[in-house]
């Protein structure tokens, strides 16, 4: 299980995902219908335009939410190591949550946790 069996399964799958395309452009006919193009919503007819413009509040509230599920994902390693690593470790995570906390104050100082 070296370097060869990574080449032989990019290949593999590159080859498995360009035949899949391949046989489904050759046997599928394909149909010239407007309302295939169309944005599908729970079987209501749209109404407008589908480019609608969004409040920015929903990313930034969006964004924010994700920084604090990333901290999450670094808490878990560290939580297993700490005991290891010994008190720098504890030192750090208290720098990266500091900075995550001013992070937090200055989205909330801004209003980007106000919901609309």
């Amino acid at each position: 299980m070296g370097a060869s069996s990574l080449i032989i399964l990019i290949f593999s799958a590159i080859a498995f995902s360009a035949g899949g395309i391949a046989v489904a452009k050759i046997l599928v006919k394909g149909t010239k219908n407007p309302q295939k193009g169309q944005a599908y919503e729970c079987g209501i007819p749209t109404d407008g335009s589908p480019w609608n413009q969004f409040n920015i509040g929903y990313y930034l509230f969006a964004l924010t939410f994700l920084i604090f599920d990333v901290e999450l994902i670094f808490l878990y390693p560290w939580a297993v190591v700490v005991k290891q690593i010994g008190m720098s470790a504890f030192f750090e995570i208290i720098i990266f949550l500091f900075i995550l906390f001013m992070g937090f104050l200055y989205a909330h100082k801004k209003g980007a946790l106000k919901w609309i």
